[in-house]
């Protein structure tokens, strides 16, 4: 047992260690402090770039892991060469599937400009060529020749028509046969005049006639297929000539991708094929059919590029952070439109997502996002697994389109995948997942806290100096930044150890920078540090506020003073988001004879959790091995915690619960101006617990609204000592001998402080001497086990 002195209760740094007077004199931060298993478990994942080999950066959210992952992966990144662009065209074979090339970085968007350039040309030089001489020339040649042909048909039809006397006519129905009379067209009159035997022969050199008519029409209308085939030739070989000239420089600009050459070489085929609609020639045959501007809008956007992904800015590999990684954001979008009641959708109207972004590169994840996103983790593995990515419409997976969907080329992928998160995620994708594993097997866990050393102090203040920089805040004069650095080392609950939760560490000196501005000093002050804590710390204090009203009216049942049998003032810590706080509680316990064992009530309630059932059975286990040597234990033991109406876990009070149990087996009031925390084993031995410092300084709070005596305190584990950083005011308590603290090792040294009274040990003979703690306890013992004796016979 050790009365704590106030250096045992904090440590500080001495500021005369510090070289500066203020954060501006020093550079801003470029190192990670404390890191070296995370940071090269990265950089191994990083460099290795093997399948399989993706990292899951884990570890407590506010450490600065997605900052110095960001960082470190944009390092290695910038070594790295750029990445391909990726463009998508028109298939010309298949519509629903677009074709995807990859150009070297900047090449896309050259491509593009140089397509759109062709196009534009094109749709204004063509119209030109065929308006020209040289072109109606010879479709007037073209014609000519026909119209001949055409001539010397109905002539051939004239000739027989005349040797039959039989006049052709042509009306708005077409071609009429009319017989004739002396040379004139024969009226009904003279056809009735005529026999019957006249009439029929007439008749009949009618029909031959006109079975002669009727072969030649068709004879006409083949000469004009032909004709219009002759001039269509004509057209796409006009057109060949003029696409020919203009693209045969793109044909050698890129001779070295067959893929584009393929494609280059489709487009003038296409567009010769459709020259008339390309140059606008087409004409509308109907209300209902497109103008013919609109098709050539429609035909002119099949020979758009689509630039999915431009790396002609990048420098190095990208890195890409997507925030928000749903389904559309991650594997790209097909967009649609609505036109006339219906949806319509082509490939300029494909976006690329995160994936396709960060291709050659880096894609940085954060995993609660991902697995919060529906139908987006098992297409993410997939796609990792086979290296390819394809885009399309999730809808359509699901059978929740009814339109046919564009389905473009699978892409190929060569990236790695940064997940962040907390390592609880990690464990949990591992025992459910078994591709997990195959995905990601690159592990690096950022560490909470460092050693506390000089080096590591002096780059805290660096980190001071480069938030203030960063954020144009006031710099700190070194009294202030080492109040900085011991809350550094409350945060991590040990004297030896700085809190690598930066978030919550450029929360304070943000803060800490806003009193300085309203008290007007230039430099952040101590005395700013401090008030940014408590303001802090006031801003989420209402619930605690309202726990001390209901202690101080008494509505709470807390003594501070005075001696009870049985009763005993335990410690347990309450959170409220990121605020913090000790509460004492009220243990009583009562012993009596019954069924052997302990009566936990919280427990009975069904108020419990397991690992406090847990603390009960070693509650057990020490008083059988301390007292049940010799004879059977024969006792009741009721234990409760008073006014406790919600959850009870954890089982830092058990040693606390065995100082109630022991004082009512032996009759020795504890001091109720003393409080206890800490656990223990079946040894007795006190084990550390938890919130030792919140414990401590909630105990305190109580005493000093009661009224401090210079008897209260608080006993503490021995091992907790080390995690001492108790606040200025309680270090100042101790100091004037108005609050004590002290750390025991074990039961009997905890009983004795708690007592006045001797503990006792084991003679010889197994048993504990008189008018200690354990004899008298013994004692009892003993008489519960003979009057139990006496009772069963």
């Amino acid at each position: 047992m050790k009365k704590l002195t106030p250096k045992d209760l904090c440590r500080t740094t001495d500021e005369s260690a510090l070289t500066f007077k203020a954060t501006s004199e020093l550079p801003s931060l470029k190192q990670v402090i404390g890191q070296e298993r995370a940071v090269r478990a990265l950089q191994f994942g990083l460099e290795l770039l093997a399948p399989g080999y993706n990292v899951f950066v884990g570890g407590l959210p506010g450490t600065g892991k997605s900052t110095i992952v960001k960082n470190l992966v944009k390092k290695f990144a910038a070594t790295k060469p750029e990445p391909l662009d990726w463009i998508l065209v028109f298939n010309f074979r298949d519509e629903y599937h677009p074709r995807v090339f990859s150009l070297p970085a900047g090449q896309g968007l050259k491509f593009t400009k140089q397509m759109k350039r062709l196009i534009s040309s094109l749709s204004t030089d063509l119209p030109k060529v065929f308006k020209g001489e040289l072109y109606a020339k010879r479709k007037k040649e073209i014609t000519a020749e026909f119209d001949t042909g055409r001539e010397e048909i109905i002539a051939g039809v004239n000739v027989a028509a005349a040797e039959e006397d039989i006049q052709l006519t042509l009306g708005q129905e077409g071609f009429q046969t009319i017989p004739l009379k002396d040379g004139e067209p024969m009226s009904e009159e003279d056809f009735s005049a005529l026999s019957e035997k006249e009439q029929t022969n007439l008749n009949g050199r009618i029909s031959t006639i006109q079975e002669l008519l009727r072969r030649a029409l068709r004879d006409m209308a083949e000469l004009e297929e032909e004709r219009e085939d002759v001039v269509e030739n004509l057209q796409e070989k006009i057109a060949l000539d003029s696409v020919e000239h203009r693209i045969g420089r793109l044909l050698e600009n890129y001779s070295e991708y067959p893929g584009i050459i393929e494609y280059l070489e489709n487009v003038r085929d296409d567009i010769a094929e459709h020259v008339k609609e390309f140059t606008g020639m087409e004409t509308s045959n109907g209300d209902d059919e497109a103008s013919p501007q609109q098709i050539q809008k429609a035909l002119l956007q099949r020979y758009k590029v689509n630039l999915l992904v431009d790396n002609c800015r990048q420098k190095g590999a990208p890195v890409i952070f997507d925030t928000n990684p749903s389904y559309y954001n991650l594997f790209g979008r097909i967009d649609k439109k609505a036109f006339m009641g219906a949806w319509y959708s082509d490939f300029t109207m494909i976006t690329a997502g995160a994936l396709l972004k960060a291709n050659g590169g880096f894609l940085i994840l954060d995993i609660q996002s991902v697995l919060q996103n529906a139908h987006v983790w098992e297409p993410l593995k997939r796609a990792l697994k086979n290296k390819s990515l394809q885009i399309e419409d999730v809808n359509e997976q699901f059978g929740f389109s009814s339109t046919t969907s564009l389905r473009p080329e699978p892409i190929p992928l060569d990236l790695n995948v940064v997940l962040l998160g907390r390592s609880d995620y990690f464990h949990y994708l591992q025992e459910v997942d078994d591709a997990f594993n195959k995905t990601f097997r690159v592990r690096a866990d950022f560490d909470y806290e460092v050693t506390r050393t000089a080096e590591n102090e002096h780059l805290l203040c660096q980190f001071i100096a480069r938030v203030c920089r960063e954020d144009k805040l006031p710099h700190f004069t070194s009294q202030a930044a080492t109040q900085i650095i011991v809350y550094s080392s409350r945060l991590a609950g040990d004297k030896g150890k700085l809190s690598l939760q930066f978030g919550t560490l450029v929360g304070l000196i943000t803060e800490s920078a806003y009193w300085a501005r309203k008290q007007r000093n230039r430099q952040v002050q101590k005395d700013d540090v401090r008030q940014a804590i408590k303001e802090k710390r006031f801003r989420g204090s209402l619930y605690e506020e309202k726990v001390w009203d209901n202690i101080k009216n008494e509505t709470l049942l807390i003594d501070v003073a005075g001696e009870r049998v049985g009763q005993i003032n335990g410690l347990a810590v309450y959170s409220m988001g990121d605020n913090s706080f000790g509460k004492p509680s009220r243990i009583t316990a009562t012993t009596y004879m019954g069924e052997p064992g302990i009566i936990a009530v919280e427990r009975e309630a069904k108020l419990s959790g397991k690992t406090y059932d847990k603390g009960n059975l070693i509650i057990n286990g020490y008083l059988g091995q301390t007292f049940a040597q010799n004879f059977p234990l024969s006792v009741a033991v009721t234990l409760t915690f008073e006014q406790s109406y919600g959850w009870i876990d954890g089982y830092s009070a058990s040693s606390t619960e065995i100082y109630a149990i022991l004082s009512a087996l032996s009759g020795f009031p504890i001091k109720q101006g003393i409080a206890v925390t800490g656990s223990v084993n079946q040894w007795g031995e006190i084990q550390a617990i938890g919130g030792v410092n919140e414990k401590v300084e909630g105990f305190f709070h109580l005493c000093d609204l009661r009224g401090l005596t210079g008897e209260q305190g608080v006993i503490i584990p021995e091992s907790n000592v080390d995690h001492l950083m108790i606040m200025p005011n309680i270090q100042a308590a101790v100091k004037n001998r108005k609050f004590n603290i002290w750390s025991v090792s074990t039961i009997a040294e905890g009983i004795e402080l708690l007592t006045g009274v001797k503990a006792g040990s084991l003679n010889k003979h197994g048993n504990f001497p008189a008018r200690t703690v354990f004899g008298e306890a013994q004692s009892k013992l003993k008489q519960y086990f003979v009057k139990g004796q006496s009772i069963s016979k």
